[in-house]
């Protein structure tokens, strides 16, 4: 599995120690994790929760990660951009709870964590438990395991669903772009974003969308 980190201008100071917690929980499964920045607070590319949603779209849309972990101040925000795009189911998590319920019921490929609220002392290491707690077993198998049946039938609903009321990433990509180009455009411009991102896209038609708007 290939796990995008993806903060928000807000926290981004808090980068590397969201990214050290989540490496030393998941490296060790296998996982690989491409830290997508913000990187610092005085990075040169500020990326807003919108910009994070954008991103987060981008990339799982594309197979270029499997995974998503982002955030902001409470989480809301990010978890809502996020959830503004078809292929991203993202779970608003504060605690090991939350994740283990959420990658058992709802099988979602993203989650976002508030890491200004309620984040003081041992705030790393609920971040470890959060994340042990995500990826300690097979996701999709329910929580009750009686009630395995029905939340595994409404997970394949709500993903046609949204398959009914988005539109495809390319053409949302093109529609944001004559919108905002900036907004866009900025959202795709951390400093390793092309080295990551063309390395690891499985779809050629989000690449060259995404080739055209940094082009211009």
């Amino acid at each position: 599995m290939r796990i995008a980190l993806i903060n928000e201008n807000s926290q981004a100071a808090k980068n590397e120690m969201i990214c050290n917690a989540l490496k030393s929980v998941v490296e060790p499964m296998g996982f690989e994790v491409k830290n997508y920045g913000m990187y610092t607070a005085e990075d040169e590319c500020q990326l807003t929760y919108v910009q994070v949603g954008i991103l987060a779209a981008v990339l799982l849309n594309s197979k270029a990660v499997d995974y998503v972990i982002t955030g902001c101040g409470t989480g809301e925000g990010a978890m809502l951009a996020c959830n503004s795009f078809p292929g991203v189911i993202c779970g608003h998590v504060e605690d090991a709870l939350d994740a283990y319920t959420f990658a058992q019921i709802n099988d979602g490929n993203a989650i976002a964590i508030p890491f200004a609220k309620g984040f003081g002392w041992g705030g790393d290491l609920n971040l470890t438990y959060i994340f042990e707690k995500l990826f300690a077993e097979e996701p999709g198998q329910g929580y009750p395991r009686e009630r395995a049946v029905p939340e595994k039938r409404n997970k394949k609903i709500l993903d046609e669903v949204k398959k009914v009321t988005y539109q495809d990433m390319v053409t949302i990509l093109k529609n944001l772009d004559e919108m905002d180009h900036e907004l866009i455009k900025g959202a795709f411009g951390g400093k390793n974003f092309s080295e990551y991102f063309f390395a690891d896209c499985g779809c050629d038609s989000i690449a060259e969308a995404v080739k055209d708007i940094l082009s211009r």
